[in-house]
């Protein structure tokens, strides 16, 4: 028996100021658009470019596509609620936008996991890279992503339906998450948080080891290179590892933690949902130069 009454949550937003929300609007359509053109900038120069062939490349432009399919499942919501009056979503749609949210940043997770890995392939075995990191192989790591992103997608979707939601149905955010929803369930929901953490959590650790053992082989093995060698692969990664940190920095500090709700999570939300995959494409092609060759020679083209 369903013990649900809850048929759609009101959303406080992320500001009930009409001033500051006319402001926001106008920011995050532009941040949006900008993530959209970006990423699909990025796609469309390594899709139909002969030189950005490397698996990197190849694991760049699904990064890019995540980007995209990610801020979507919550920049046109929050665009479209700043100047509504009644910011509300069905049941149903709350459920979807929390599935497709954890699916989608999960596989984000693993995908810049992957990226580590292959960057320490590259560097540490450059005769053996191709034979490692071959065509089969990306597919794999690719599609290990988007497995393990929706098996943690599920378990925290199937805790979160299952809870009886008969009050409350105003939640204090600008989409449906977990913590926000546990906090308007009628009933205990202690022990759910703490396996929802540590879903979370096991994703997160996992994948930060991978991060530091990847980097950590890079770095001793950059010991023996020459000076130019080590630079050169410095700078390669140093993209990576910001990237990294803009997303896992703040995914750590709402996910990692007990079911519990900071008035700072909206921002930081925003940040990780929005602001990063805006950032993306401008962090790898600002410090890549294939990229930007590759981008030049595209707009020569199409002039």
């Amino acid at each position: 028996e369903n013990k649900s009454n809850v048929t759609e949550f009101i959303l406080h937003g992320l500001t009930q100021d009409k001033t500051v929300a006319k402001v926001c609007f106008s920011l995050f359509f532009l941040f949006y658009t900008a993530i959209i053109l970006g990423n699909l900038l990025i796609i469309i120069t390594i899709k139909t470019s002969r030189q950005l062939k490397s698996p990197m490349y190849f694991f760049l432009s699904y990064l890019s596509f995540l980007d995209i399919s990610y801020s979507t499942v919550t920049a046109p919501k929050l665009i479209y609620d700043l100047l509504g009056e009644k910011k509300t979503i069905s049941f149903v749609g709350c459920i979807a936008q929390l599935f497709a949210g954890h699916f989608l940043g999960c596989a984000e997770i693993f995908l810049l996991t992957v990226i580590a890995y292959d960057r320490c392939v590259a560097i540490c075995k450059p005769l053996h890279y191709t034979n490692i990191v071959n065509k089969q192989v990306c597919g794999w790591l690719v599609a290990a992503s988007w497995v393990r992103g929706f098996v943690h997608s599920m378990v925290q979707t199937l805790l979160t339906v299952q809870l009886p939601f008969c009050g409350p149905n105003e939640i204090d955010h600008y989409f449906c998450d977990v913590h926000p929803l546990l906090k308007l369930a009628c009933t205990d929901t202690y022990l759910i948080g703490v396996t929802m953490a540590a879903n979370s959590g096991v994703i997160s650790l996992s994948s930060f080891v991978v991060l530091v053992v990847s980097y950590a082989v890079i770095l001793v093995s950059l010991r023996t290179s020459s000076s130019e060698g080590r630079l050169k692969a410095l700078y390669t990664c140093t993209s990576h590892i910001t990237v990294v940190l803009l997303f896992f920095g703040p995914c750590i500090f709402i996910y990692m933690r007990p079911s519990t709700t900071f008035s700072a999570d909206k921002m930081v939300s925003v940040f990780y949902t929005i602001i990063t995959p805006m950032l993306n494409p401008l962090i790898y092609t600002l410090r890549n130069g294939e990229v930007k060759n590759a981008m030049k020679k595209l707009w020569s083209r199409k002039v």
